[in-house]
């Protein structure tokens, strides 16, 4: 089939290549803009008691007032507030009430902080879809009016709340996209360059992949409004590094074998027809691990997960499609000039490390095993300590307002007075809630350990609901506040509850204890259903039921081994609280996935050898010796395009940078060059059961090609020239 589909690539160059651009257009044109959001309820179904809190006390209270915005005032000297003081912010709230701005409905001038070195101006803001951007554009015209009002006041303000965190989340989240997009764009340039010392294919591969970035994103925008699917803010960083990295990965799988052929003697359009051929099984099976793993999410119970997941098996499939067509299409009209100014591509290398690894890991196999299976299992170990948290630690971004906002807001104020949880009582019996049981149950409440104040906010218009409001004396997304949200808060909540009455929690803390269950749901299907599908893929390639089984199980050290080696970089080393709570996810589908890509490059050389009629340990050996460069190359590229994401000031970002980056390079230089290739040894032909290998015997007579020594005599090592192995399936 690829023999096929290279062949009518480059016979049909130029169709190709105007299609693209002709689609291309068409989808870039019509895709609306990708609309994300960082309300992590609107990621949770309605099973979760959050989300049910939150729905009644929409049903209960339509207009209920609920801060979007704080607008936070302290001295410059940091003492106490004056009585001229809070008269000037009160007077400064008067001024923001009068001025209109959009969205808002209420503004308040809350009393000054117990030791009065905080005062607040609570902005309620009518809700907004996912996409409207008003709620921000008022936070803007609210800060640029503030900064003259307290001008000459000895007073400093900022804004904090819901509306100017996700302002400031999503301007910190394009500066960190322009950092990944500048250092992947820069180490995929060097990294080529050197490779192919060509300046040639480093433009054609920067200017492909970022048409398919463009044609892919608009595939996204658009699945993401046919389907109503809800993006997170990361997913824009994520389809950076994935497109250049995974595609630079494939165009270089490509151009390594395409390269190779022309070494034999092949003309440009025989090589690229014969390249896609060869490398094309290889390719499409990668990807369609890669998808699979990825569309496995769509079992999921968080909605950014199902829709992170099409998204990136979209973002492979399109790149797959490009690296199988366009690429090939334009390299087969460039032919060499492809790899100006350099002549290197004209002579095979010597190749000699990956020569004498091939050499000791086939002459050694077992103790390669053993060692590269042991520095796994070691790594894994940290993995133990392995706790997640739901949002970084409070440290305090100096070019970030709401950050510096709310630590001055938490000088003089309980940690959770920025988000307080939320208590909804409601009457099943239909009967009106009585005054004495609700103060009794808010005495209950009081005595909870970690409840900082507990007031009632408000009882709807029929009496049948109350809300009562719980301030926490934890910072309300730490860990702390989680276990008492968890234990204490909810049991007591549920069990002090009157007779003819339910109590369900809500708020912030809520949301991320209940985002914390429906991760371990998704651990327990997501995952063995991911391992599931690229078991199958890796059948269907290899034709064999044995293989795919310690494939996957050296996947499985290798996400071991890149979760502990996380733990221990960022837990222990740096002294950080947790790492983020979908970082495993992330990871498996990403070191699985990916690492699965370099294992099948590296085993299907493995039984191409085999094919030829080398034995066990000679096809190791020269596996590694032919695949090696081009897995250790692609590995360079994808670790630092995913490394890349460290550059970001974000934790978030900088641990899935390194996890993956980590993962990646266990995949390319310790599994597939290392791990996989012994254990292939040890199995031998057992490997490929039940499907026989047989050698490939010539016609008698039959001359054999300019670029295949002869077959040695049951089963022998054969001298293998440069050049040697790129033989035919």
């Amino acid at each position: 089939m690829f023999s096929a589909l290279g062949r009518f690539v480059v016979g049909h160059r130029w169709l190709v290549i105007i299609s693209w651009l002709i689609a291309g257009a068409a989808v870039i044109a019509t895709a609306p803009a990708l609309t994300t959001t960082s309300d992590q309820a609107e990621f949770l179904p309605e099973k979760y008691e959050s989300i049910q809190a939150q729905t009644i006390q929409e049903d209960a209270f339509p207009q209920s007032f609920s801060p979007s915005a704080i607008v936070v005032f302290t001295r410059e000297d940091g003492g106490a507030l004056k009585e001229a003081d809070s008269a000037r912010v009160a007077g400064i709230g008067e001024t923001l009430k009068a001025k209109k701005y959009d969205k808002v409905e209420e503004v308040i001038t809350a009393p000054p902080s117990p030791h009065k070195k905080v005062q607040t101006v609570l902005v309620s803001m009518a809700d907004v879809k996912a996409g409207d951007k008003s709620q921000h554009h008022t936070v803007e015209e609210m800060r640029d009016d503030l900064d003259p009002l307290v001008k000459g006041t000895g007073l400093e303000v900022g804004v904090t709340g819901d509306a100017a965190t996700q302002l400031d989340a999503e301007e910190a989240a394009k500066r960190a996209d322009s950092l990944i997009f500048v250092g992947t764009i820069g180490l995929i340039i060097l990294l080529l360059t050197v490779i192919f010392r060509s300046p040639t294919i480093t433009i054609l591969t920067i200017a492909g992949i970022t048409l398919v970035s463009e044609v892919a994103n608009g595939l996204i925008a658009i699945s993401a409004k046919a389907f109503h699917l809800k993006a997170d803010s990361s997913v824009s960083s994520l389809l950076i590094v994935v497109l250049f990295g995974v595609g630079t990965d494939y165009i270089l799988f490509l151009m390594f074998r395409y390269r190779e052929r022309l070494r034999v003697g092949e003309d440009p359009k025989t090589a690229m027809a014969s390249a896609i051929g060869r490398v094309g099984e290889a390719i499409a099976s990668a990807a369609g691990a890669v998808i699979v793993c990825f569309l496995a999410l769509l079992l999921s119970s968080l909605s950014f997960l199902i829709s992170m997941g099409p998204a990136l098996a979209i973002a492979i499939a399109v790149t797959l499609l490009a690296c199988l067509t366009l690429i090939p299409a334009i390299v087969s009209l460039m032919g060499t000039k492809v790899f100006w100014p350099s002549k290197a591509w004209r002579h095979e290398p010597r190749a000699a490390r990956f020569a004498a690894v091939g050499r000791a890991v086939a002459r050694r196999p077992g103790l390669v095993l053993v060692s590269s299976g042991l520095l796994m299992a070691a790594l894994a170990v940290g993995a133990l300590g392995y706790k997640p948290v739901f949002a970084p630690e409070e440290k305090v971004d100096t070019a970030n307002e709401s950050s510096v906002a709310t630590h001055a807001m938490r000088t003089d104020l309980p940690a959770g007075s920025t988000n307080p949880s939320t208590v909804l009582m409601r009457s099943t019996d239909g009967e009106r809630l009585g005054q004495q049981e609700m103060n009794a149950y808010t005495d209950r409440l009081k005595k909870v350990e970690g409840v900082g104040s507990v007031s009632r906010s408000q009882l709807s218009e029929d009496g049948r609901t109350a809300e009562f409001s719980v301030v926490l004396t934890a910072d309300p997304v730490g860990s702390k506040a989680m276990d008492i949200v968890r234990g204490p808060l909810r049991t007591t909540a549920h069990e002090a509850a009157p007779p003819g009455t339910e109590a369900k929690v809500g708020g912030v803390t809520s949301v991320f204890v209940d985002i914390n269950k429906a991760v371990n749901r998704d651990f327990s299907v997501v995952f063995p259903t991911a391992a599931a599908l690229i078991m199958l893929i890796l059948a269907l390639l290899l034709r064999s039921l044995v293989a795919p089984i310690y494939l996957m199980l050296s996947v499985a050290f290798g996400f071991g081994a890149t979760l502990g080696a996380t733990v221990l970089l960022f837990q222990h080393i740096r002294g950080e609280a947790g790492l983020t709570f979908f970082l495993p996810v992330i990871m498996y589908l990403f070191v699985v996935a990916i690492g699965t890509d370099y294992n099948i490059l590296m085993v299907a050389r493995l039984r191409e050898e085999a094919k030829e009629g080398l034995g066990p340990r000679d096809a190791t050996a020269k596996s590694i010796q032919h695949a090696g460069p081009t897995i250790a190359a692609a590995g360079v590229i994808l670790a630092g395009t995913f490394a890349s994401m460290t550059l970001a000031n974000d934790v978030t970002l900088a641990q899935t940078g390194f996890a993956v980056a980590f993962g990646i390079g266990i995949a390319s230089f310790v599994m597939a060059m290392f791990f996989t290739p012994a254990l292939t040894t040890l199995f031998g032909r057992a490997a490929w059961w039940p499907r026989r290998i047989t050698p490939r015997v010539p016609p008698q007579g039959a001359s054999h090609r300019a670029d295949q020594p002869p077959l040695p005599a049951q089963g022998g090592s054969p001298y293998v020239p440069h050049g040697y192995g790129d033989r035919r399936d």
